[in-house]
């Protein structure tokens, strides 16, 4: 056997000194599921989905908080490991408001036939918002968990939607703790917590307040890291579907950080901006301007023709005409002032093309430094 090296589902794998099993797995290219894992965050083996059985253990160790050692035997599927998945996924499903496709009814004779029939007729505000876009769905899927196994609660926490950002739905809360870790490990605003204790055990801001009464800054790293419909964008809640958008990468044009996004389009507009993890300088974190700071674009009083001043009072113009009285004014300036009595200020709201030619304009046509860049919603 090599240095470093254990056996995984029969086969011979290495790792590095300090991996966990999880690590090492995903290294070797062997998937294990996980539901509060979160890169760069402290593991926390919460949710009990990644689960592995080691020969000579007692129980059932959490992949993602064991770390992995020399001669250690791991399975990863099998039927004692798959059972325990089952049986932490119907809990899940049962304990709270999973409304999806994952909980067929308990006269389904079909299962897969139902999912199916699902995927058909879905389209309304009926179902999860987070229906085609969660992790927890996923899994039930991979296992064919119905959740109807379990009683569920006979009542809900009514979601909170007084903030303009995020909607905070416990109906629908796994406790997994990853947006506890976004907000105080990966952004460090330190805006919620768990609260509470037992079945009533609950994520909080401020004492159980509001987000808007709280620290939080809206950056939405917390709805970014949620597996489920628990925490959504209120400005993309029931707009979009994952099949229906196409991704695209840019970079946020608000300031000079570089941040890279991903925007979510469909039918020709942005419904969702989430960052692109794994990718510098951000590593899949935005603030509260790159993520939700959007739909300025659809705005109907963005100006659609140029206007000129004429006696204190602005009139419509053509783009000849306001082109060369621009043009005109800058030359007058340079050949009675020199460059340097000329300033441009790029807006963040236009695309990251048109402030590099407007700084291309400055600084090699009219000949100045003197640019700047308002990165201000």
């Amino acid at each position: 056997m090599r240095d470093h090296a254990f056996t995984l589902n029969h086969h011979e794998a290495s790792f590095t000194p300090g991996q966990t099993i999880l690590e090492a797995a995903q290294a070797a290219g062997v998937y294990i599921p996980t539901l509060c894992h979160l890169k760069e965050a402290t593991p926390t083996g919460a949710c009990r989905i990644c689960v592995v059985e080691v020969r000579g253990a007692r129980s059932l160790v959490t992949a993602c908080s064991t770390p992995v050692a020399e001669g250690l035997d791991v399975l990863t599927e099998s039927p004692r490991v798959v059972a325990a998945r089952k049986m932490t996924l119907e809990l899940l499903l049962a304990s709270g408001n999973h409304n999806c496709a994952a909980c067929a009814p308990k006269d389904a004779a079909d299962w897969t036939g139902f999912q199916l029939e699902a995927q058909q007729t879905e389209g309304t505000a009926d179902l999860c918002p987070a229906w085609g876009d969660c992790r927890l769905q996923d899994l039930a899927y991979r296992y064919q968990v119905s959740g109807m196994r379990f009683e569920a609660p006979s009542k809900y926490p009514v979601p909170e939607t007084v903030n303009p950002m995020v909607v905070r739905d416990f109906s629908r809360c796994i406790l997994c703790g990853r947006c506890v870790q976004a907000c105080n490990e990966v952004q460090v605003n330190r805006a919620i917590s768990y609260g509470y204790r037992g079945s009533a055990s609950r994520i909080v801001a401020a004492g159980d307040r509001p987000l808007s009464d709280s620290d939080c800054v809206f950056c939405g790293e917390c709805v970014q890291a949620c597996p489920v419909g628990a925490l959504v964008d209120k400005k993309s809640r029931y707009r979009w579907r994952p099949w229906e958008v196409k991704r695209i990468r840019t970079t946020c044009p608000y300031c000079g950080v570089g941040c890279q996004q991903l925007l979510h389009v469909k039918d020709g507009r942005i419904v969702r901006v989430t960052g692109v993890e794994d990718a510098q300088p951000n590593r899949g974190r935005l603030c509260v301007k790159g993520r939700y700071g959007y739909d300025f674009i659809y705005s109907e009083e963005r100006l659609k023709t140029p206007l000129i001043r004429d006696n204190g009072r602005f009139r419509e113009a053509g783009w000849d005409e306001a082109l060369d009285l621009v043009g005109a004014r800058l030359a007058a300036i340079m050949n009675d002032h020199g460059p340097d009595a000329i300033a441009g200020v790029s807006c963040a709201r236009s695309i990251n093309e048109d402030s590099y030619q407007m700084q291309k304009l400055f600084r090699a046509v009219i000949g100045t430094n003197n640019i700047d860049h308002c990165a201000r919603t």
